[in-house]
Order: C-alpha cells, then structure tokens, then sequence
C-alpha cells in the first residue's frame, strides 16, 4: 500500500534527523496527481537555531517555493509524529489536502491533543487526518532517541 511506503520514506527522514541530534521527526509532501514526492525533510531546529524548523514547516516551505503558491491543495503531507499547533496551523494555511501521521503526541500534538486545532472554529480549512500510520515504528524512533538522553 502506498501509504505505508510513503510513511516509510518519513520515517527515512526521522532516523537521519536523529542521527543530526534533532528530535525524530521526519515529514513528506506527495502530489496526489502524479505520486511524486514534491519535499522531503526532517527537523532541523538545533542545526538551524530555528524553533520554526519542524520537519512539517520545512516540506511546506519547500514545496511552495518549488511551486511558487502559497497554497498546497493537491498535496498530502505525511509525518511521523502528530503535528504540534504551529504545524497544523501551516497545514492548514497551505490547504493541504489530507494529513497521515504515525506516533501520537498527548504532550505537544495539536491535532487530536491540545488545542486541537482543525476542530476551531477560527480553523480556514481542516485536511482530512489519518493517525497511527506506522505508529509503532514512529513511537519508537522516538522512544530510543530519548532514553539515550535521559
């Protein structure tokens, strides 16, 4: 299934991202006309100094640079950890068309935790979600990345 290969290459993202120091999360844009992966990032906060630059924020830069449009409605955005309110705000700004995500966060997610942003009503438009792609995968990315800093 497509899902699952591309949330494989997220996933590809996240281990390189720890294998930098960041946090492991790592996110894809797809084109749903034609498949194509249109960005692929994964977080770069301390190599950037950026608290801004969290895998998602990256992608949707990306993609909208190489597009030249600030919104993204042809596009599914995968990512391995439920995106915080900053990036569902992004996600939503940008239109994106459906978002999968694999580990929940309870802690700082901002879609099916927190501020769960796409159900507000100050919310301009709301993807379609899938969670719990891969999650077991993505939970333990993260898992191991911080026992080994604890």
């Amino acid at each position: 299934m497509m899902t699952e290969t591309y949330m494989a290459r997220a996933l590809d993202e996240a281990a390189r991202a720890a294998a930098r120091g960041e946090v492991p999360v790592g996110a894809i844009l797809i084109d749903v006309n034609t498949g194509a992966v249109v960005a692929q990032s994964g977080n770069r906060v301390e190599e950037s100094n950026d608290p801004t630059a969290h895998a998602e924020i990256l992608v949707i830069r990306e993609a909208a640079g190489k597009l030249g449009a600030p919104r993204l409605p042809n596009m599914d955005l995968y990512v391995t950890l439920e995106p915080c309110a900053m990036c569902a705000a992004a996600v939503s700004f940008a239109r994106i068309r459906r978002l999968y995500f694999g580990a929940y966060d309870p802690k700082g997610g901002g879609v099916e935790h927190g501020v769960r942003f796409f159900q507000q009503d100050t919310c301009h438009h709301a993807p379609e979600v899938i969670g719990g792609v891969e999650e077991s995968r993505a939970a333990a990315l993260l898992k191991d990345f911080f026992a080994v800093r604890r």
